[in-house]
């Protein structure tokens, strides 16, 4: 019903009397058969009225002044004598005015109970009421004390607009049917605690000047909270909420307390405010719980808390302390572009799915401790230096944006808690080894970054800015080439070391690809030897600097091959390297440079018994002649040209000085031996190449086993 305007209009009451303003202004309703308002009426008519009311009487006194004195004649003439408490029918008191303390004590409203627009100037005292049909008290004012506490709303309970310039208690009230308070004005503290909403809640757009608490109570129906604002502290611990929770856009300006607090359903704070600290430990949400664009100026304390179903955290700005130390995720943790402007500690934390932190920012130095199936840090900013520790965790760094030193770091054992205690990892149970695995560093400049105990085998580094300056400490492994392949055409063997990701996509996308190859992962793109070879090179001087030489001798290896297969280079250096990797493996396989050392040392060995050796050790002749009559004789010595052999030539004695060619050749030495011409151009040509093949054995050798 509208405000009464300065002409009133009041609608047929149910006594059949129309209101008017008499002489005296009164806008009251009519008393049945008298032309005056309760409050304007003659004592004898008001006694005879108030006489012929019996408990359980409807009653209408619309716009009607009532003081204490008064009202408690009025109620007392509808006082059940069997139980002494008020009972009434339909009760009618729209934009009445209370003075004095209103007291419904224990009373009882059968049948509607309208309090619309009405002003209680003193304490209204509802305790133990039962509002058996809709109680509304739509933009009624509450001077003092509002009391309702223990009362039983039966069904609607309205009190939209409603201004409460006292304390209002609702302590252990029950709702059954709807509550609605919204755009409601509580300028003194509000006390919910232990209240029971069977149906929907709705505080939209209320405003909690003084402290509001919901203690203990319990929503059984929705509770919207969208918009609302408690200026005082917010006290919501061990709070009930079995649909969903609607915070939407709310304001606390003092304390936010949630501890406790079990969110059954969806928990919806999106664009919430807390301007001072916001504590949810050990709340447990089993819905969805959304906190996006929420702002947190004050401390976040998330410890312990449950998260069963997604918890969304985008865009979320935590100016304080954010903690979530032993907070547990089963489904995905998403902060994605939150920010964080002074936590220097988020975990450790349990999440079973995902833990997003991309295009998240941190404004100060922070260790980050998770336990998660999957970290995502893409185009995460760090402002100061940070220290990511991890378990169980596949984490995806591509584009990430550090200025200072950060490290990614494997922790073996599960996290130590500041109290002492483990970190339990049971909703992680279905996973297996603490393995921390990257799969992406892309567009990363790694130049203050360093990564620890790390497996390194599936990530993706072709795009990683001043990669040779990345710092890898403990045990970070790379992928392997697959397990030795043998093919009679094209022969193919691959002998084991460290292999990039990029390398298994692309050889597993090549048309007569082995088998044994990774084939491509989503997000691998189609680098090829050309983009990985400056990566191998990058990670060969990484592993030089620290003094890991077997390691960098791989990623040689990795740099030539795609050397090797790269498309920019001219043919006569692809053949080249093609030599250079057949006979040594890039001067790092002594057992292929070995190999071919003692192939050429058996054909070397064959060729002279064959037909470099002389068929026997041509003898010297001296000839002279002496002059007549005597004097000096003058000798010519000469040697026989060496023979080619006939015969058998596959002899032991030939085998033994074909060996000792050979020998001799190996270390640059001249045999001594007698030579066919044929012989003397295969011992050039021993002297000349099976030295470099004994000098690759030995650089290989080094490059194996050096520091």
């Amino acid at each position: 019903m509208s405000t009464p305007s300065a002409a009133p209009s009041w609608p047929h009451c149910a006594y059949g009397a129309d209101p008017a303003v008499d002489s005296v202004g009164c806008r009251g309703i009519h008393v049945p058969g008298h032309t005056a308002c309760l409050a304007h009426l003659a004592d004898a008519h008001r006694d005879a009225y108030l006489a012929g009311l019996t408990p359980g009487a409807s009653i209408d006194h619309r716009g009607t002044t009532l003081t204490e004195p008064l009202l408690n004649a009025l109620l007392n003439a509808l006082r059940d004598p069997a139980t002494g408490d008020v009972r009434l029918g339909g009760a009618m008191f729209e934009s009445a005015t209370f003075e004095g303390d209103a007291g419904f004590r224990s009373a009882t409203f059968e049948g509607g109970a309208v309090f619309r627009s009405a002003t209680f100037e003193g304490g209204a005292m509802f305790q133990l009421a039962t509002f058996g049909g809709a109680a509304m008290f739509e933009s009624a004012t509450f001077g003092g004390d509002a009391v309702f506490q223990l009362a039983t709303f039966e069904s609607y309970a309205g009190f939209r607009s409603a201004t409460f310039k006292g304390d209002a208690g609702l302590v252990s009230a029950t709702f059954k049917g709807y509550a609605v308070f919204r755009s409601a004005t509580f300028e003194g503290d509000a006390g919910f605690e232990s209240a029971t909403f069977e149906r929907g809640a709705g505080f939209e757009s209320a405003t909690f000047k003084g402290d509001a608490g919901f203690e203990s109570a319990t929503f059984k129906g929705y509770a919207v909270f969208r918009s609302a604002a408690f200026e005082g502290d917010a006290m919501l611990q061990s709070a009930t909420f079995k649909a969903d929770a609607i915070f939407e856009s709310a304001t606390f300006k003092g304390y936010a307390g949630f501890q406790l607090a079990a969110f059954e359903a969806g928990a919806g704070f999106r664009s919430a405010t807390f301007g001072d600290y916001a504590g949810f430990e050990s709340a447990i949400f089993k819905g969805e719980a959304g906190f996006q664009l929420a702002a947190f100026k004050g401390g976040a304390g998330f410890q312990l808390a449950a998260f069963e179903g997604g918890a969304g955290f985008r865009s979320a700005v935590f100016e304080g302390y954010a903690g979530f130390e032993s907070a547990i995720f089963k489904g995905d943790a998403v902060f994605e572009s939150a920010t964080f402007e002074e936590a220097d500690q988020f975990g450790p934390l349990v999440c079973a799915g995902r833990v997003v932190l991309s295009g998240a920012k941190f404004g100060g130095p922070v260790t980050l401790s998770f336990a998660a199936r999957r970290l995502e840090c893409r185009r995460t900013r760090w402002s100061s230096t940070a220290e990511i520790r991890l378990r169980c965790t596949t984490v995806d760094f591509a584009h990430a944006v550090f200025e200072y030193p950060l490290t990614i770091a494997a922790e073996p054992a599960p996290f130590v808690l500041t109290n002492g205690l483990q970190l339990s990892e049971d909703s992680l149970s279905n996973l297996t080894g603490s393995e921390v695995r990257v799969a992406s560093l892309r567009g990363v400049d790694a130049a203050h970054l360093v990564l620890a105990d790390l497996d390194l085998s599936g990530c993706l580094f072709s795009g990683t800015v001043h990669l040779d300056q990345i710092r890898l400490e403990g045990a970070c492994t790379f992928d392997t080439a697959p397990t030795p392949v043998w093919r009679i055409w094209p022969p193919v063997r691959f002998t084991e070391r460290r292999v990039l990701a990029e390398e298994h996509h692309w050889r597993a996308s090549q048309p007569r690809a082995v088998r044994g190859w990774n084939v491509a992962v989503l997000g691998a793109g189609r680098a090829g030897p050309l983009q990985l070879a400056p990566v191998y090179r990058a990670l060969r001087k990484a592993f030089e600097d620290g003094k890991h030489e077997p390691g960098a001798a791989d990623f040689y290896y990795g740099e030539m091959e795609m050397r090797r297969r790269a498309g920019d280079i001219p043919r006569s250096e692809r053949g080249l390297l093609t030599a250079y990797w057949a006979l040594s493996g890039y001067g790092l396989r002594s057992s292929r440079a070995l190999a071919w050392l003692g192939a050429a040392m058996v054909l070397t060995v064959v060729m002279l018994m064959a037909v470099g050796l002389a068929q026997e050790t041509p003898k010297q002749t001296a000839t002279g002649t002496v002059p007549d009559g005597g004097g000096k004789v003058t000798f010519e010595i000469d040697k026989d040209d060496p023979k080619n052999p006939t015969g058998d030539r596959f002899t032991g004695e030939r085998f033994e000085k074909a060996l000792n060619v050979t020998l001799n050749s190996v270390v640059f030495r001249s045999s001594g031996q007698d030579l066919t011409t044929a012989g003397t151009y295969i011992e050039m040509t021993s002297r000349l190449s099976e030295p470099v093949l004994l000098g690759l054995a030995v650089l290989a050798i080094r490059n194996r086993v050096k520091r």
